[in-house]
């Protein structure tokens, strides 16, 4: 084999692999692929997309699907990293007499095949649903019985996600064993077909994914359905804490979903993600400063982000919060990992008797911090955030070594300064904003992930993934240790942390 073609193969190979592996470039510019935990090879950083549940129920068919994946294309969504339409439950009308499952030709009159043709021309991908029982929630078929049936026909029509409910499973739950057994069925039959499909259980926490479904599934639903509150309390929703919740249940509120995740935190990793349910952005039941916590909550923990909102009728608003980079930015982060509860306080209650303050901190890849200081009493509030409390876990590991990140100086960007404006945003929901061509980035609020890799823009410090700087913080033996925010009510603050390389400014004189 000569040089050339050596050179060729090897290049494609690296190509392959950086589009499924998630290797980025270090400080040096060298190609690193991080080690994989995923049992595919598949999604080692979250995926992203749009699932019509949310918004549309059963009403769904081949003009809503394939209308928005071009407007996702059309507002730069897809080249965000919205790459995903995925197709949620009453799609099928029953199976063929060899077991196969019908779509349904009323709704997609040119055939799945078609819809699925059709999308990949666009540059995006597309998910199909199921559950692993004998029938979808929707009461269409399901795939318990029939896995390496549907797995087979979903490759041969270019399926590349699948989401797999836990509704009428016949009673095979109740312990992780039984659970475990009944989702690895449709795990091995995905990988016996041979094709890359990123596999998303939706167990609904039953059973404690997260402590088992790393090794067979690509994502683990971690609490029972999401609906469009900010922290209304209900009954179908019983659970508040992610530890020995046998009953997750639905209607679960944002917050509610948020603060099961303090107890879960290690169980995210590449590979393999909490997921913590589609996103509400848009549906109208929640506050700008509502939505932008929950929004920024689910890209912090490293939760798969899922448009579940009418993208054809999306405000100005709603678009500049799903289109801010800086903040996809921390989801797409490398490192894989989801946030720390390192205080959280009860206080101000609103009329739901709900209200709180809280710190969420995250280690990014590149060893930058990312910081949410959540603001969800009924009041306007001063808070504060210590190098001390960010750095906790590495000022309480081993020997108790005090970390020299606490005597030096972190420049503090606010991940939301840069926000779209609502003209901006209605120039490109109305066509009439200028686009941008392929490659360009450095503006202060698009991007363009499809040319250059979240990974590269961050090592390039690229300005739309940075925010607005705001200040500084430490070092920690002195007041400049804290920084300060005002943070309005059911709002929040959302930073980057970036250590300053420059020696000279380390306060050695104070220590």
């Amino acid at each position: 084999m000569g040089f050339k073609t050596t050179l060729f193969l090897f290049s494609a190979c690296l190509a392959l692999f950086m589009q499924h592996s998630a290797a980025y470039l270090d400080q040096n510019g060298k190609v690193v692929v991080p080690a994989a935990s995923s049992y595919n090879g598949l999604s080692l950083t979250p995926r992203m997309g749009f699932n019509n549940w949310n918004a549309f129920h059963c009403d769904v068919n081949e003009t809503l699907l394939l209308s928005t994946a071009k407007a996702m294309v059309d507002y730069g969504l897809r080249d965000l990293g919205y790459d995903h339409i995925i197709l949620d439950d009453c799609w099928s009308v029953g199976r063929n007499e060899t077991g196969y499952l019908v779509s349904n030709d009323k709704k997609f009159p040119n055939g799945m095949k078609y819809v699925v043709d059709t999308i990949h021309s666009m540059g995006m991908k597309f998910g199909i649903y199921s559950s692993a029982g004998t029938f979808t929630c929707g009461k269409y078929p399901g795939s318990l019985g029939y896995e390496q049936k549907d797995a087979d026909y979903w490759a041969e029509i270019g399926v590349d996600y699948l989401k797999y409910d836990n509704c009428f499973n016949q009673g095979q739950s109740g312990t992780p064993k039984l659970s475990f057994d009944r989702y690895k069925v449709m795990s091995d039959a995905l990988n016996k077909t041979g094709r890359p499909i990123v596999y998303a259980m939706c167990n609904w926490g039953n059973d404690d994914p997260y402590d088992w479904a790393y090794d067979i599934a690509n994502s683990g639903r971690m609490s029972g359905d999401i609906y469009d509150s900010f922290n209304r309390p209900d009954e179908r929703c019983p659970c508040t804490s992610a530890i020995g919740c046998r009953w997750p249940g639905f209607h679960c509120s944002v917050m509610n979903i948020l603060n099961k995740m303090a107890a879960i935190t290690s169980r995210t990793m590449s590979g393999y993600f909490n997921d913590m349910d589609m996103l509400e952005v848009g549906n109208g039941g929640q506050s700008d400063g509502e939505y932008v916590i929950h929004f920024s909550m689910w890209a912090l923990h490293s939760s798969p982000l899922l448009i579940g909102t009418n993208v054809l009728t999306l405000s100005p608003a709603n678009l500049a919060i799903y289109a801010n980079p800086a903040v996809i930015a921390l989801n797409q982060d490398p490192s894989a990992g989801a946030a720390v509860l390192k205080w959280r306080y009860e206080l101000h209650p609103d009329a739901f008797g709900q209200g709180e303050i809280a710190l969420w901190t995250r280690g990014l890849n590149n060893s930058d911090q990312a910081v949410a200081l959540i603001n969800a009493s009924d009041e306007d509030m001063t808070l504060n955030m210590t190098l001390s409390d960010i750095l906790l876990d590495s000022w309480t590991a081993g020997a108790y070594k005090r970390p020299a990140e606490l005597d030096m100086v972190w420049d503090v960007y606010d991940l939301w300064g840069n926000r779209m404006s609502e003209s901006q945003a209605g120039s490109i929901i109305n066509s009439t904003a200028l686009s941008m061509p392929v490659g360009v980035n450095g503006t202060l609020t698009r991007y363009n992930a499809t040319a250059t890799s979240y990974a590269a823009g961050i090592m390039n410090r690229d300005v739309a993934l940075m925010g607005k700087h705001v200040g500084t913080i430490g070092p920690d033996r002195t007041p400049k240790g804290t920084f300060t925010a005002d943070i309005p009510r059911h709002s929040l603050g959302l930073y980057r942390l970036v250590l300053r390389e420059d020696e000279s400014l380390r306060n050695t004189d104070e220590l």
